[in-house]
């Protein structure tokens, strides 16, 4: 019996994109087959016959969309030499804040989370997905206390858990459109609560050392 032939990659992310921006515009549950298509210039059929599924195109959609952002996040947190600028960074990246395609993403996450409620396989992919995202913070907390920018006594993957979690509520908030929870707001307290924990201060652009949430411990390990 004949292979099924390969998308290429081009028509693969021809449809992924215009999956991840019907979803966003019209929510997981409404989004059809034949809506994706339409916006990806393909037929339903052909759609379907590369994918399977709707539940394997959508699954796949909002995996696509959470890797594009932790890619482009990755290559910029790499040109930041000081881990405290890339750890506050990472936060300011992670906010609702950074553009309407960022709030989309995020209202693509709120559906890969209560897909994994009852889809086995996205709840696979989430938790590959957050256990990514956590040692990405992780990493980044573990070369601050090495290079004695952070305080070396925190665990780093608590000090990851902790704040990723912090992070996804605060950003729940907002896009749901919180009047207590303002992009600003939700920068605003993961910041002090990463400067709590790690106990550094976080450096202006011009060099200098900002006003610090807490105190620093001593001399510089």
């Amino acid at each position: 019996m004949a292979s099924r032939p390969k998308l290429t990659q081009r028509r693969r992310l021809q449809a992924l994109e215009a999956a991840v921006e019907v979803i966003a515009e019209k929510g997981l549950s409404e989004t059809r087959v034949a809506d994706v298509a339409a916006r990806a210039g393909l037929s339903p059929a052909l759609l379907l016959y590369y994918f399977r599924s709707k539940n394997e195109l959508l699954t796949d959609a909002l995996t696509f969309a959470e890797d594009r952002f932790y890619l482009a996040t990755f290559h910029e947190l790499t040109e930041l030499d000081d881990p405290r600028l890339r750890l506050v960074r990472l936060i300011e990246l992670s906010s609702p804040t950074e553009g309407e395609r960022m709030r989309g993403d995020w209202t693509l996450w709120l559906e890969l989370w209560a897909r994994a409620l009852r889809d086995p396989e996205a709840a696979r992919k989430r938790e590959a997905l957050d256990r990514r995202w956590r040692n990405t913070i992780a990493d980044i907390v573990r070369a601050g206390q090495r290079e004695g920018e952070f305080d070396a006594g925190p665990d780093a993957e608590v000090v990851a858990v902790s704040l990723s979690a912090l992070m996804d509520g605060l950003a729940l908030q907002v896009v749901l459109g919180d009047p207590s929870v303002t992009p600003e707001s939700m920068m605003r307290l993961c910041i002090e609560a990463a400067t709590r924990q790690l106990r550094f201060e976080v450096p202006r652009d011009d060099g200098r050392v900002a006003v610090t949430h807490g105190e620093r411990t001593g001399s510089r390990r």
